[in-house]
């Protein structure tokens, strides 16, 4: 997908970000102002998973690789309308498998600091994805290279400027259009 000219159907987009960064609130508030559909990342999890990072276990690539391929197939299934999905994304193969599906995608990285992360994930009533695993996250995350078509943003500000921002992003020249030119935008 060409950053610069999403289709007017609607773009492929991944809000992407370590658990508690906002991807499900801001993923839903940008899908809602594209007028696409949205989907959390977290309900295609199996159920093993799901007992797996309930019990503070982390997730490894054997377990990530279904649900990351159950991702890429239902953003495939959205090519020709535009959708938004909040996922984790954290690695660069991760965003590989889903792009494999799904080549036009292209991502939000909702980023911030560690202690804010682990004071939202703590504040989070009734969420399977404990406290304990906020540092495996962290270490597990690789930013979004230089090829990759994204937009990085301030995980700290409101909601709505990050929906305006990533549908600027999405709208505007990205440094990420060409391979090896220039680096993630950031607000």
């Amino acid at each position: 997908m060409d950053v610069r000219h999403p289709p007017a159907s609607g773009p492929l987009v991944v809000v992407m970000g370590v658990t508690g960064s906002g991807k499900t609130t801001v993923g839903g508030a940008l899908a809602a102002r594209l007028g696409v559909p949205f989907a959390d990342a977290d309900d295609f999890h199996s159920p093993a998973n799901v007992a797996k990072m309930s019990a503070g276990v982390p997730l490894d690539d054997a377990d990530r690789r279904p649900w990351l391929r159950s991702i890429g197939r239902w953003l495939h299934e959205h090519a020709g309308a535009g959708a938004v999905v909040g996922c984790s994304a954290l690695k660069r193969a991760y965003r590989d498998l889903l792009r494999a599906d799904a080549p036009s995608t292209c991502f939000v990285h909702l980023d911030g600091d560690a202690e804010t992360i682990r004071r939202r994930v703590a504040a989070r009533p009734g969420h399977f994805m404990p406290e304990s695993l906020v540092a495996s996250q962290f270490a597990t995350l690789e930013p979004l290279q230089d090829d990759e078509p994204g937009v990085v943003l301030d995980l700290s500000l409101p909601v709505a400027d990050l929906v305006s921002a990533a549908v600027a992003a999405l709208r505007e020249p990205a440094a990420r259009d060409v391979p090896g030119e220039g680096s993630a935008p950031s607000v």
